[in-house]
């Protein structure tokens, strides 16, 4: 049978045991929280590269959309144009006719023909105009084509994988940790709060929260407090407003 000293002995060491065991835990705890936090602001910035990028296809689109509304217009005007053209050409060679029957009648044919062939050379300058004009664009809906085909494959299904991989390696990495949240028989309200929160898209409000938490509010309160003064997450204390920073 031990003595009382052996006794004492042995729940000192205990004591200490537990202490070590209860302050590596708490240490492994903090980083699981800090790690949480920075997975959230990873995925907050990749949100808003995705946000962006889609902006800037939908003004794409939309730019894409004036010019080819613009170039449709372009080639009806050509067409009109061409259209014009070709029934100058006629009148030109009625003209020239009416010209040859009636030589001692030149001076009438002859100055509408002059007019005629000046309409021709202006319509051949307009078509001209609007042919180049008709290029420029062609060439600007290429381009917004290819922009459009660049800002898709920026934020491509590799950047996703590449995000999906950066988290399984923090979760390998925090292996043993995770493992004792996992298989502890305690409660961790920490990782329960933050869970709703990002759950909710990195807000939520107090009261809605404490009702979703399984400890008493008074704890919850007190833990979302704590999470707020080591900077994991944004409090306010006024409209019980909560967001992941």
């Amino acid at each position: 049978m031990s003595s009382p000293k052996e006794i004492l002995s042995l729940i000192e060491q205990f004591e200490n045991v537990f202490d070590t065991y209860q302050r590596s835990h708490q240490k492994n705890f903090e980083e699981i929280i800090q790690n949480v936090s920075n997975i959230w602001k990873n995925m907050k910035s990749e949100q808003e590269k995705v946000e962006n990028i889609a902006e800037k296809i939908r003004q794409q689109n939309s730019e894409l959309t004036e010019l080819n509304t613009e170039s449709s217009e372009l080639d009806k005007q050509i067409n009109d144009l061409k259209a014009k053209k070709e029934e100058l050409n006629t009148k030109i060679l009625e003209l020239k006719d009416t010209l040859e029957r009636n030589t001692n009648e030149l001076k009438k044919p002859e100055f509408e023909l002059q007019t005629l062939n000046s309409n021709l050379n202006s319509v051949n300058d307009k078509i001209h105009d609007k042919e180049n004009q008709k290029a420029n664009l062609d060439q600007k809906k290429l381009d917004n084509e290819q922009k459009e085909r660049e800002l898709k494959s920026s934020y491509s299904k590799e950047k996703m994988e590449e995000l999906e991989t950066k988290l399984e390696r923090i979760k390998l990495e925090n292996f043993f940790s995770s493992f004792l949240i996992e298989n502890s028989d305690q409660d961790i309200p920490e990782v329960d709060i933050l869970a709703n929160i990002m759950a909710e898209g990195g807000q939520a409000n107090m009261d809605d929260l404490k009702k979703k938490l399984d400890v008493p509010p008074i704890m919850a309160v007190r833990t979302i407090k704590q999470l707020a003064v080591k900077g994991i997450i944004n409090l306010n204390e006024e409209t019980g407003q909560i967001t992941m920073i």
